[in-house]
This record gives structure tokens, C-alpha cells and sequence, in this order.
């Protein structure tokens, strides 16, 4: 059985972006929907007994925010089998753990307070940094939020680790309906002493190394998903901002994560990192162990 769709809210303006791209989501994959408030008041005042007969603010604002984001979503997709629960813990602990168990993570780019000033809430960064299934973070311009255009993108890692982003990917292209453009980045070194004729040759050696990684990963999984066309990209650039240029046309950018065993704190390499907090679409983080 499938694991459900988690998306956490917060009540910010954010969290219902997030939310109600998680509804189309989980509409899409036919995958139940679970709304997560993690509240830390939970664990601690509203254990305490209570010496005055008026619910405390704090209990009426996560009775709110659950309540209306489970209305919100139903109203969205009467269909869809939506739960919301509150979690008591601190809310990218929280929606780590329902990683654990869920199909993805959905989460708002920023959450409310100061860090909404910033391009990346520090929620959302933990989580994509630590989940143990992929993370979508909601972030771009509208009309890239919307799906309007019609474009999944990956990044394609080395041939070992690739493939979990690239079908991840596909998946997407093919619940959606749309093309996937895999992209994979090269660079070559730079020798002032050779000839310009020897950088050429060099260049087209990385080239066509890059050509062959893209082959081997896509040989060995569009065959799962043979309804999705798929576009070729090899780019002459470093991976973090090769990828950013094709964002601006996608509906989600996938990227791969490595995630070690027994290894503590956040997890996220360079070309992660830059698009969770550049990228001009909702931008998924696969993890790969």
C-alpha cells in the first residue's frame, strides 16, 4: 500500500500554497492526503493542568489552522481522502518522522515570523535535508506552481545514484501528462598550456561522457514509464546553476540527494541547496542511500 501525501501547515500564506499543491498532487497519484500542524505548546503548557476555564490561544490556533486546511483541501478535491492530525514536536522533527512512512513531503517555501523574509524557510530546509523520501518545497513563480508549464526537469546525477531522481521524475511526467526534460551537466578542466585545437578535443570528450551517463540512466528506466517523452540536455556548466535556467519553463525541478547511514545534520550537496532557494518552480529533493 502506498504511504500517504504529508503536507505540513502552519496557517502562513506559504503553507496553503503548499497545501493546495499537495491536493493536486495527491488527486493526481490517487494517494490519501495527511495534514500535519506540529505544535511544541502541545507537549509542554497544554500537558499542564490548566487553572482557568478559557481554551488557551495556542490550542485555538492549531484547532483553526487543522481544521480549515482539512476543509480547504476538501473543498478542492471532494473526492480525496484527507486526515489532519497536530503533532506535538517541533515541526521539521515532526514531518521527518511522517517521512518515514509517507510517499513525499510537501512543505511551504517560507513559514511565518522572521524567516519569511527569507528565501527558504529553515523548516523546509531541514526537512528537505533529512527526510526519508522525497521532499517537494513549493516555491517559484506562480505559474510554474500552477503546472502551466507542462515540464518536469531532473538532474541527472552519476549512473549509480541518477536513476532514483530520474524515476522519481518520470513518475511525475507521467501522472501529469507532460515531457521530461533530463538534464545532465558537465564541466572541463581548463589547460592554458594546450592548443585550442586540444581544449576543443578535450571539451568533447566531457561531452560525450556526459551524453553516455544520460544514456545509461535512461536506458535503464524509461522503459517503466514507455508513455512520457523524454528531451535530452547535456550543458557545459556547473551542475547548481545549469539546472536553474530550464526551472523557469518547468512545473517541478528533481534533483538527487545522497543520504548517509549514521550520518547526523543536513544533507544536502551544492546543486540541492541552490535550488531550493533559486529555482523559479517546486523543486524536489529525492533521496538516494
Amino acid at each position: 500500500m502506498k504511504g500517504p501525501l504529508v503536507v505540513g501547515v502552519d496557517g502562513s500564506d506559504g503553507s496553503l500554497t503548499a497545501l493546495d499543491w499537495a491536493v493536486e498532487e495527491a488527486t493526481r497519484r490517487r494517494l490519501p492526503l495527511r495534514i500535519v500542524y506540529a505544535s511544541l505548546w502541545e507537549r509542554y503548557e497544554g500537558a499542564l493542568p490548566s487553572f482557568t476555564t478559557e481554551r488557551p490561544a495556542e490550542e485555538v490556533a492549531a484547532q483553526h489552522i487543522i481544521a480549515s486546511s482539512k476543509q480547504r483541501a476538501q473543498q478542492l478535491s471532494a473526492d480525496l481522502q484527507v486526515s489532519a492530525v497536530t503533532v506535538a514536536d517541533e515541526a521539521a522533527t515532526a514531518l521527518v518522522e511522517e517521512s518515514r512512512e509517507a510517499s513525499a513531503v510537501v512543505c511551504g517555501s517560507s513559514g511565518r515570523g522572521r524567516v519569511k523574509e527569507r528565501l527558504l524557510g529553515s523548516v523546509s530546509l531541514a526537512v528537505a535535508g533529512r527526510a526519508h523520501c522525497p521532499v517537494v518545497v513549493t516555491r517559484g513563480e506562480q505559474s510554474n506552481i500552477r503546472g502551466m508549464g507542462h515540464r518536469v526537469v531532473v538532474g541527472v546525477g552519476e549512473a549509480d545514484e541518477g536513476a532514483t531522481a530520474v524515476r522519481f521524475a518520470l513518475r511525475e511526467a507521467e501522472a501529469r501528462g507532460c515531457e521530461l526534460v533530463a538534464v545532465r551537466a558537465w564541466r572541463s578542466p581548463q589547460h592554458p598550456t594546450d592548443s585550442l585545437g586540444a581544449l576543443d578535443s578535450g571539451a568533447r570528450t566531457y561531452g560525450d561522457q556526459a551524453v553516455g551517463v544520460l544514456d545509461e540512466v535512461l536506458e535503464a528506466t524509461t522503459p517503466e514509464h514507455p508513455t512520457v517523452p523524454v528531451r535530452r540536455a547535456s550543458v557545459e556548466g556547473p551542475a547548481h546553476r545549469v539546472l536553474l535556467g530550464p526551472s523557469s519553463e518547468a512545473d517541478l525541478l528533481v534533483v538527487g540527494a545522497t543520504r548517509r547511514e549514521g550520518q547526523f545534520g543536513l544533507q544536502l550537496g551544492r546543486v540541492s541547496h541552490t535550488a531550493l532557494h533559486q529555482a523559479a518552480c517546486p523543486v524536489a529533493v529525492v533521496p538516494h542511500r
